[in-house]
């Protein structure tokens, strides 16, 4: 029995220390399988969705990215928003092109094991480039909204265009960073997370983006005040960010479909409110305004 004990203990620890080997494997950014921009493009295109007004074209564009646990209900939600406000809208899918939809391999995603925001951003760096040559697509101004994890990896792209090296597990930039830089416009960061591994709030963002950070104050996800400090620190280095706490609320409260056995709590009032916020900032009028 103490050699049975022995052996869990040995084996408890071992899988610890490896759990934390790959989480600082992720916060220093090394990513040991890269691909090519063509490669990256291949396998995200196929799950992207593009969706357009019903108004003629070219429209300008937003790109929408979900949180840790993969596309569900509030980026259907989000983007009806945004083709309302007339842009197409591009739902970039980082989840299911890798399989990580399946048997919840999401949940290593959320524990920040795998795919972490630094690595996604190439994801949003090579569906801006592919949204440059797509028919009817003005690829200026381009939106992005990202909700959570979503959010993060948005940060982390800003903060790699003030780098030369492409974001981990690219081996090269899909397009130059001045042409990705020039594409960006508003971009709505929905209670992201801004925790250790975050390397978001170490850069200059693009002089011509400008970001909404919408906390929960109640967040038992990520931490609302880490956020509060990274956008002050993100501010005094020149960015065009304001950030907005949602009082009583949690983490996730845009997104009704979630796990049986998560404890989060969707509210359409938070979420309504959520939304006047984010016209507002954009400059789009879709109805009465309430306090929050």
């Amino acid at each position: 029995m103490r050699q049975r004990l022995t052996l869990l203990a040995v084996t408890a620890v071992m899988v610890l220390l490896l759990l934390g080997l790959n989480t600082a494997r992720n916060a220093a950014g090394w990513q040991p399988i890269v691909q090519t921009p063509a490669q990256r493009e291949q396998l995200l295109s196929g799950a992207w969705r593009i969706l357009t007004p019903p108004t003629p074209g070219p429209h300008k564009a937003a790109v929408l990215l979900s949180g840790c646990d993969g596309v569900h209900d509030n980026m259907d939600y989000w983007a009806q928003v945004m083709l309302e406000q007339g842009r197409a809208v591009m739902i970039l899918d980082s989840h299911s092109p890798r399989s990580l939809n399946v048997a919840q391999a999401w949940r290593a995603v959320c524990a920040g094991q795998l795919l972490a925001g630094a690595e996604r951003g190439g994801d949003l760096a090579v569906a801006l480039a592919a949204l440059r040559r797509m028919p009817g697509i003005d690829a200026q101004d381009v939106a992005i909204l990202g909700a959570s994890h979503g959010g993060w990896s948005a940060m982390e792209l800003l903060a790699a265009l003030d780098r030369d090296a492409p974001p981990p597990g690219l081996s090269a930039w899909p397009a130059p960073r001045r042409a990705l830089e020039a594409e960006i416009g508003p971009v709505v960061l929905l209670y992201p997370y801004c925790g250790l591994i975050s390397g978001a709030g170490s850069a200059h963002w693009p002089d011509q983006a400008r970001g909404l950070m919408i906390l929960s104050q109640h967040d038992s996800i990520t931490d609302s005040a880490a956020c509060r400090a990274m956008s002050d620190q993100l501010v005094a280095q020149g960015a065009h960010l304001k950030y907005r706490t949602m009082p009583g609320v949690d983490h996730g409260f845009d997104q009704n479909e979630r796990s049986v056995l998560s404890p989060l709590q969707f509210d359409a009032r938070a979420r309504d409110r959520a939304r006047l916020l984010v016209d507002d900032f954009m400059g789009f009028a879709s109805g009465p305004r309430v306090g929050i």
